[in-house]
């Protein structure tokens, strides 16, 4: 590149060579040969791997450790597991905010690693203490109840809320690092940015897929002092594997202004201290010369013009907020409605770690004579149709996409994100039918008030809504990655992956929200609620269909804001 910089023109080649806007560790100008790209970002990705085998081998089979360990209800565990998935999903914010206003991706995500392993580590000392405990209770000829004591569980929820505020740092710095290292003005640096996003799903599966099917298994059947210190061993791998990057990374250059989200919420201020304003410039406003609003922009939002005006005619340049202050005002504010239509599938996703396993741990899980596979494992076939979907679609289906489309992507980031929706809710169309055949299973056997029998039916009948689950994330998750990634200004890449983590916090809130309706409703004056701690008396196909049909009625109006979406070519800057 550089020699090509030589013979076209009198550039010189070190400036050829300049990523603009970026520095390498030293605080020098990048260079494009030796920082970024792939060579920087399979450190990055190497350790979002190792974070999410840790991470997912606390949450895939927590709700087993609610109800066993603790002794909590299936629907007491279920609640729980939501409230603590949904937190973790919003703290990003947090760490979105300080990373793009204060210290940086790379800081956050080192000092992010420090208390993930931190609350790992103590995580594991909790589960020391109760297996302790559970062992004292269980060997004595006293009658007493094998219950943890309160400040053991207490003990236990502050290291899983721990490792929650570290998810919070380093989710939502890993991805948007990992694509700042791809020059979007270079055009081939473009196409492997737009690939980043689907190898590191595909690498991010495979750390998954081997999390829940050793560290499932290791809970269930050896202990869970093992089962919680393996990731934490996996996290302080995490922290060495991203360090050794460190000399290969590309570093934005921070600006010397206020940061970008004081900025947008000076507009939102100013905006509604100047809503009964009438400006009589407002064809200026409109139509003035460059550095005003682009027609399309002022015609958008158009109450956030209002921020253009000031009370005080003496205030600096007659403004009080610049033009494109206001234009990253808007590009945030044209995300919620995307942003808000996505919940339901969210809601969806959320029964995979909770309701699902609990259906498996009632069927016939035996492999071979004295062999069960865990209930929780059954997530990896969610990574595995991912793994083995990702390089189908990257490489066969967006190829032959764009020779119709003539979109680079094949297809539209909003087009991908509604199909995975669709899929999600066919999905939870099959685990309703199954539900009501391992229902049908247990009443022509007479276990209907045997809990803890195994139903005959093989745990294999809840494959295809794993595997449809899996495709779905392909689509929709990793769509809706890219697009919050790419729809916000620059500065706020952190704070867009964070808005797409946020759908799933919400999301798991609301779940938990319904469960906690449905539950009041269906299981007062003794009868069998939806959720029952009998699964055989319970009626999760109930919740599946209603979950359906509000899926549905989300994807139409996720269509409708989808279909008038204008895309911000190129983020803001």
């Amino acid at each position: 590149m550089a020699m090509n910089g030589l013979l076209e023109g009198p550039q010189s080649p070190l400036l050829e060579d300049t990523v603009i806007g970026a520095i390498d560790n030293k605080g020098r100008p990048a260079r494009r040969s030796t920082s970024g790209r792939w060579r920087a970002a399979c450190f990055i990705v190497g350790a979002a791997v190792a974070e999410r085998f840790a991470y997912f081998g606390i949450e895939a089979n927590l709700i087993n450790y609610l109800t066993g360990q603790l002794g909590q209800s299936t629907a007491a565990a279920a609640k729980n597991v939501n409230t603590w998935f949904g937190v973790s999903a919003l703290l990003p914010l947090v760490g979105a905010f300080v990373a793009d206003c204060y210290v940086g991706r790379y800081r956050t995500i080192v000092a992010a690693s420090l208390l993930y392993v931190l609350g790992l580590g103590l995580l594991t000392l909790s589960a020391v203490y109760s297996s302790q405990s559970l062992s004292d209770c269980q060997n004595t000829e006293k009658i007493m109840s094998c219950s943890p004591s309160r400040p053991q569980v207490l003990f236990f929820f502050f290291s899983l809320y721990l490792v929650a505020v570290a998810g919070g740092g380093h989710k939502t710095c890993n991805q948007a690092f990992g694509a700042d290292q791809f020059d979007g003005q270079d055009p081939e640096e473009c196409k492997a940015k737009s690939s980043f996003f689907n190898w590191c799903s595909f690498c991010l599966c495979i750390g998954l897929s081997v999390s829940m099917l050793t560290l499932s298994y290791i809970q269930d059947n050896l202990n869970w002092v093992l089962g919680f210190g393996i990731p934490c061993i996996a996290m302080v791998v995490a922290l060495l594997l991203f360090l050794l990057g460190t000399d290969t990374y590309r570093y934005s250059i921070k600006r010397d202004e206020k940061s970008p989200v004081m900025r947008i919420c000076k507009v939102f201020v100013e905006a509604a201290r100047n809503w009964r304003i009438t400006p009589s410039s407002e064809k200026v406003i409109e139509e003035g010369d460059p550095g005003t609003l682009s027609h399309q922009g002022s015609q958008e939002f158009k109450f956030l013009n209002k921020a253009l005006l000031v009370q005080n005619c003496f205030e600096e340049d007659g403004k009080a907020c610049s033009v494109s202050e206001v234009e990253e005002a808007k590009s945030v504010l044209r995300l919620f409605p995307i942003w808000s239509t996505c919940l339901v599938y969210a809601i969806v996703l959320a029964q995979s770690s909770t309701f699902f396993t609990k259906q498996g741990m009632t069927m016939d899980r035996s492999v071979w004579s004295g062999f069960d596979i865990p209930a929780a494992s059954l997530l990896a076939f969610i990574s595995l149709s991912i793994v083995l979907f990702v390089p189908i679609y990257d490489r066969i289906l967006v190829p032959i996409a764009r020779d119709f489309t003539r979109e680079p992507s094949g297809i539209t980031m909003l087009q991908r994100i509604g199909i995975g929706i669709f899929l999600s809710s066919i999905s939870l169309v099959i685990a309703a039918l199954v539900e009501m055949k391992r229902l049908k299973t247990a009443q022509e056997h007479g276990l209907v008030d045997m809990p803890n029998a195994t139903v005959p039916m093989r745990v294999w009948w809840l494959v295809p809504q794993y595997v449809l689950f899996g495709l779905s994330e392909v689509f929709a998750l990793v769509g809706l990655q890219e697009f919050f990634y790419d729809q916000v200004p620059n500065e706020l890449r952190s704070v867009g992956v964070s808005l797409y983590l946020s759908i799933f916090g919400v999301g798991s809130f609301l779940s938990s929200f319904l469960i906690s309706a449905i539950e009041k409703a269906t299981g007062e004056d003794g009868q069998d609620g939806w959720f029952n701690d009998n699964l055989n008396r319970a009626h999760l196909s109930y919740f599946y269909w209603l979950l359906s049909g509000l899926s549905m009625v989300g994807l139409a109006t996720y269509l409708h804001f989808a279909k008038y979406y204008t895309y911000n070519k190129g983020g803001v800057s």
